[in-house]
């Protein structure tokens, strides 16, 4: 055997018997929306084969419980049981409008993949998601910017009620306490009802009446709705 081929062999035989190599990554996360909150964001790192939301499919009664009432537990449950790695609430609490958290530090072991969730608040289904990344083998920062996803179990009808339980219509709360009352309500004629890009809320500037309890000056957006910044070490 010629010393380029055992070169060659050596070299193939490490290849295959190294591990994948864990990454050590930085995050921080900024909410680009004007007048918007967005509840305890849930962070996941996993393998491919696993989803938090997929575009196009029915949402998960998870998923359901976090894009209407702001729930990360059971999808934070799911991805421990398929042995991901989580990290719930980074901000220790809601994200207000314009805030940044930064310096988020998560080991994803072997995971592969990354994910991010979060309800947006004042919304009747609508998340901020990031679905399934594969991150880079490769140190750097690399930057993404987040679309607001409806999660198409809910008519988006923007009353604020403090609904929020699966399968009571309404919005939980404005946060900001910039919220009207005694709308009409939306007549949100939609049939999609699998996960899709959020059309965003219409609002008007009744805050004592109209058809919407929110306020088209403060809660309307424009996608994309978060910045997210991951530094891979």
């Amino acid at each position: 055997m010629t010393l380029r081929k055992v070169t060659a062999g050596l070299l193939l035989a490490g290849l295959v018997a190294t591990p994948v190599g864990a990454a050590e990554l930085t995050i921080s996360i900024s909410n680009l929306t004007h007048g918007n909150h967005f509840t305890p964001v849930l962070i996941a790192a996993h393998d491919a084969q696993m989803q938090l939301f997929q575009a196009g499919e029915p949402a998960t009664s998870a998923l359901q419980k976090m894009a209407e009432g702001g729930d990360i537990a059971d999808l934070a449950a799911m991805v421990d049981a398929a042995n991901g790695v989580t990290l719930s609430n980074p901000a220790a609490g809601l994200m207000a409008p314009g805030q940044k958290v930064e310096s988020i530090t998560l080991d994803t072991q072997a995971m592969t993949h990354l994910s991010l969730v979060a309800m947006i608040l004042p919304t009747n289904d609508a998340f901020v998601g990031l679905d399934g990344w594969e991150i880079p083998t490769t140190p750097g920062t690399y930057s993404l910017t987040l679309n607001a996803y409806d999660a198409g179990t809910e008519a988006n009808d923007e009353i604020i009620n403090g609904g929020g339980m699966p399968g009571t219509p309404g919005i939980p709360a404005a946060p900001g306490g910039d919220g009207g009352s005694n709308g009409s309500g939306v007549a949100d004629t939609s049939a999609n009802d699998k996960v899709h890009i959020h059309p965003g809320v219409l609002g008007d500037t009744d805050p004592a009446g109209g058809m919407s309890d929110l306020d088209s000056r403060v809660h309307r957006w424009l996608n994309p709705v978060a910045h997210v910044s991951i530094t891979v070490k």
